[in-house]
């Protein structure tokens, strides 16, 4: 995020005349909220090794992916060992002013400790599975030693509430009459702990996706993102805020980081924002919104409708298509109410003759998308995920060479693989966690009675399973990496709702992915809105407010889903999906209108009540619903036009 950062006074000094954030305003907010920002200062020879390090790290995963043979244990400990030692040469003890080049001794020695245990358990591999269960007391320490330093690690990078949760699991685990041996042996030395499906999943697939959406970045792929959305929607009413949600939409979507799209594509749009004449905490919630959103957004999803086809056991292509509606209708949502609320202070767009046009951009730039649509079709084609992203990501090589804005040199090669290497660190840490929980839920039967509590609690009610499993998500995800909090999410939340309320797979991991997504501009903990806010010189909080507002699509489009699954295209038939895109359109519109008490002119109150309430109605599936939703929309309208015939009739 660093590199980001670094950009953002260069690239917003064509509207140097409004107050907006530099990029040390920006790197003090992310420094006191985001712990992946704070990392140690090295410069000149330390800097250099470290730099390599990390890039040395990216290439060994890119090779373990293609070319090993080993068994699956000892790549995950392979990754967590070099993982460690990374976390404790970058991540300092505590917030703060930091000595440059300097790393204290305790650090080494975690890091050394941390990933010797992994390492352990590399070189005697053999020994230990052929004993099976019968770890001896050495292994039981190093098992001891490997969980610790995963939960120092962890609340350095990560933070507090995932450690809180893992925790009370363990502590389950030790109640429940498991021994010291059973608990190591369990989290530490089988893929059913540590070392389970999340970290599988991370070491594979998230890393390699990190990868290619690192080097997609370097070949100027947002940049060609914000022009075209410019050129789409710059000239409307309203236009910077417009392009914002479009772009940051299709650059979300390959970054995998709200924050770090936050800042990306905010240094443009929210100084342009502001310059139309946007108030600062509603620049930076549109942004941070929509950076937050992009991760929803198919077919890259931040890499998220990968796992999803994993963990639902369907095939790709399924997943991306149920995601288009709910995706969309989340950015209708932002969209109409920054149009609303254009109209209602009576902003205008960017003078077309400023903006570029989208044939030209077409032409002279689309090749940049030729590793994106590559990597698509050759997932749908069948080829494994891991090769496809690796094939993708050499193609963004290529493609960059092409363009003479942003071509690739040798340096650009290692900064891609440096930052995802380095981006890789704080979703690694957080997926080991997440096979703490896992391991635990897997060990004692904690998940048959988890369900059992939840369905007994629920009383059958669908509502309350889906209101306690959302605050869950949220919780959990509270300054949690996105992919890493679904995997969470999906090991342990979304088996309460298939299993215990009978939901469809798809549905379920698409509602708690949703809701672990919505953490990033949930206050208290909104990193995303928080990174905004920087930006636009606004208050963090009111910023946070102003983007849990603005994408009110994201509490509501789940329960719908949730209730129908019609809205996710399954269970369906062609009329039913054009009614349900129209009746969804019209109500995210209705909605919208009356969070901002506008639609064709102010409304009061009650008239927002009402307009709110007719959204609903006709986003949740049903005749009767919709009946009654385009009802109160029209006498809302006919309302409306009659006070403004009386208000010309008074005029006159």
């Amino acid at each position: 995020m660093s590199n980001e950062v670094n950009d953002i006074q260069e690239n917003t000094a064509p509207v140097a005349d409004v107050e907006v954030g530099t990029a040390a305003d920006v790197e003090e907010m992310m420094k006191k909220f985001d712990r992946e920002s704070n990392t140690r200062v090295y410069t000149g020879v330390p800097q250099k090794i470290v730099r390599y390090a990390l890039s040395a790290f990216t290439l060994f995963m890119i090779w373990m992916n293609l070319f090993s043979t080993w068994d699956e244990r000892i790549r995950r400990c392979l990754f967590l060992g070099f993982v460690f030692l990374l976390v404790f040469a970058l991540f300092p003890i505590k917030k703060g002013k930091l000595r440059e080049n300097h790393i204290p001794i305790y650090d080494i020695f975690l890091g050394v400790v941390g990933a010797g245990s992994f390492f352990y358990y590399v070189f005697n591999f053999d020994s230990i599975v052929r004993r099976a269960t019968r770890i001896n007391t050495l292994e039981i320490a190093l098992g001891v030693i490997g969980i610790i330093v995963l939960v120092e690690a962890c609340r350095r990078v990560v933070g507090i509430p995932i450690i809180c949760v893992a925790s009370v699991f363990v502590i389950y685990a030790f109640a429940s009459g498991s021994s010291l041996k059973k608990v190591i042996y369990n989290l530490f030395y089988t893929t059913t702990g540590v070392i389970g499906t999340p970290i599988g999943v991370c070491s594979t697939y998230i890393v390699l996706f990190i990868v290619f959406g690192a080097f997609l970045e370097a070949t100027g792929i947002s940049d060609f993102f914000i022009q075209c959305a410019n050129s789409v929607a710059g000239a409307a009413v309203g236009g910077p805020a417009k392009v914002s949600v479009i772009s940051s939409a299709l650059c979300g979507m390959v970054s995998g980081s709200s924050v770090g799209n936050t800042v990306t594509t905010g240094s443009i749009t929210i100084p342009m924002m502001k310059k139309t004449g946007y108030p600062g905490e509603f620049a930076g919630a549109v942004e941070a919104a929509s950076s937050t959103g992009g991760q929803i957004m198919p077919p890259i999803m931040g890499a998220a409708a990968f796992l999803m086809a994993e963990f639902c056991g369907v095939p790709y292509s399924n997943i991306v298509v149920r995601a288009i509606l709910p995706a969309f209708l989340y950015f209708m949502g932002i969209f109409l109410m920054v149009h609303f609320r254009a109209k209602k202070l009576g902003l205008k767009g960017i003078p077309k003759d400023q903006l570029p046009k989208l044939g030209k951009l077409i032409l002279t730039k689309g090749f940049l998308l030729v590793p994106l649509v590559v990597l698509v079709y050759m997932i749908i084609q069948g080829y494994t995920m891991s090769r496809s992203a690796i094939i993708a990501t050499g193609l963004a090589v290529v493609v960059s060479l092409l363009n003479k804005d942003n071509r690739m040199t040798l340096t650009g090669f290692v900064n891609a693989l440096e930052n995802g290497g380095k981006n890789t660190l704080s979703v690694a840490v957080a997926c080991a966690m997440a096979g703490i929980i896992a391991g635990v839920v897997t060990m004692t039967g904690l998940g048959q009675i988890f369900i059992s509590a939840i369905v007994g609690l629920a009383n059958g009610r669908l509502l309350v399973a889906l209101i306690l499993t959302m605050l869950c998500c949220i919780l959990l995800g509270m300054g949690v990496p996105t992919t890493a909090n679904y995997v969470i999410m999906a090991t342990t939340c979304a088996p309460i709702l298939i299993t215990g309320m009978g939901m469809n797979p798809i549905a379920a991991n698409m509602f708690v992915f949703y809701f672990g997504i919505v953490a990033d501009i949930t206050p208290p903990v909104a990193l995303a809105a928080y990174a905004g806010a920087a930006i636009a010189k606004a208050n963090p909080m009111k910023t946070a407010f102003n983007a849990t507002r603005l994408a009110i699509a994201a509490f509501i489009v789940p329960y719908m889903f949730a209730y129908n699954n019609a809205m996710l295209f399954i269970d369906t038939n062609a009329f039913d999906v054009i009614l349900i895109v129209i009746t969804s359109i019209v109500g995210m519109a209705a909605i919208a209108a009356g969070l901002e008490g506008f639609m064709f002119r102010h409304m009061n109150m009650p008239m927002r009540l009402v307009s709110a309430a007719a959204g609903l109605m006709l986003i949740k599936p049903g005749i009767i619903t919709d009946a009654i939703g385009f009802g109160l929309i029209a006498v809302i309208i006919a309302f409306q036009f009659m006070m403004e015939k009386n208000k010309t009739k008074a005029a006159a």
